[in-house]
């Protein structure tokens, strides 16, 4: 009897193995029978500004449902075409992460139609200690030569370069020093900002990204910097009172000649009589 009981276990068991791969060999053809396209992706870690070649990509076939609508599919389509945002090692490449057809490489891929890149000599100071980097905004700020006051030139503008760095910089918190910064700007601010650099002196002044506001602000003047600050209080000088010289009975007066002295004693009336004592 116990021996039937494991027959019988035994070929149920052999059912039942037999039913799930059955349905797993059928999921797996069904899978095999979907179509592959091609896609392509990135063969390596791609910066801002690279040209692509033919060595920067790798064409792999996968399911169509994994393919991201502006994939792009042929080499040919991207290959000469620069790069405008950091593309990682394996990820879909799609058009919105390349520059135009006709746009190229570098600096000029990155400047979207109507819009212009100016450079702007910097320092330590002027650069926020060289925390302004590609990817930041910044305002404009200008001091005419000769004069004593600041006025805001330009608001929230976005910094394509520093030097010849087109990336921001990978460790968090890090500075560079350089001495040019490029901003994107449109024609009109263009002309306001190559004539800032040229009648004063230009401070970027760095912003958060996520403050796109653009406040209506006066120019800062002397006057106004002094009004804000609080007037001292002047300092009273004391009064000094006259001495009161003690008065003797008869006045005096000493009259000094080489070692002698003359002693004058002025009585009532008005009559002196000299008193004559050597020293």
């Amino acid at each position: 009897m116990n021996r039937s009981r494991f027959l019988a276990l035994g070929g149920v068991s052999l059912f039942v193995g037999a039913v799930f791969s059955f349905y797993v060999y059928s999921n797996l053809e069904a899978k095999s029978s979907q179509p592959m396209l091609n896609a392509i992706v990135a063969a390596k870690d791609l910066q801002i500004g690279t040209r692509l070649e033919r060595a920067d990509i790798k064409t792999v076939r996968v399911p169509p449902s994994i393919i991201p609508p502006d994939s792009r599919q042929r080499p040919e389509d991207i290959i000469g075409r620069g790069v405008i945002v950091p593309i990682a090692k394996g990820q879909f490449i799609v058009s919105g992460q390349l520059a135009g057809e006709n746009a190229g490489s570098g600096l000029p891929s990155l400047i979207p139609s109507g819009m212009r890149a100016v450079g702007v000599p910097v320092n330590d100071v002027t650069s926020v200690a060289g925390f302004v980097t590609p990817g930041t905004r910044v305002d404009v700020l200008m001091t005419p030569s000769g004069e004593h006051r600041t006025i805001t030139v330009l608001q929230n503008v976005a910094v394509l370069a520093t030097g010849s760095t087109l990336e921001h910089s990978a460790g968090a918190g890090s500075a560079r020093n350089f001495s040019v910064a490029t901003l994107l700007v449109c024609l009109d601010d263009a002309e306001r900002l190559i004539l800032a650099t040229k009648e004063g002196h230009v401070q970027l002044v760095l912003r958060n990204p996520f403050d796109t506001r653009a406040d209506t602000v006066k120019d800062a003047t002397l006057q106004q910097l002094y009004e804000a600050m609080p007037i001292p209080a002047k300092a009273t000088k004391p009064r000094l009172k006259p001495a009161v010289l003690p008065m003797t009975d008869t006045p005096e007066i000493q009259i000094y000649q080489g070692n002698e002295v003359n002693t004058v004693e002025c009585k009532d009336g008005g009559q002196c009589s000299p008193e004559k004592k050597a020293h």
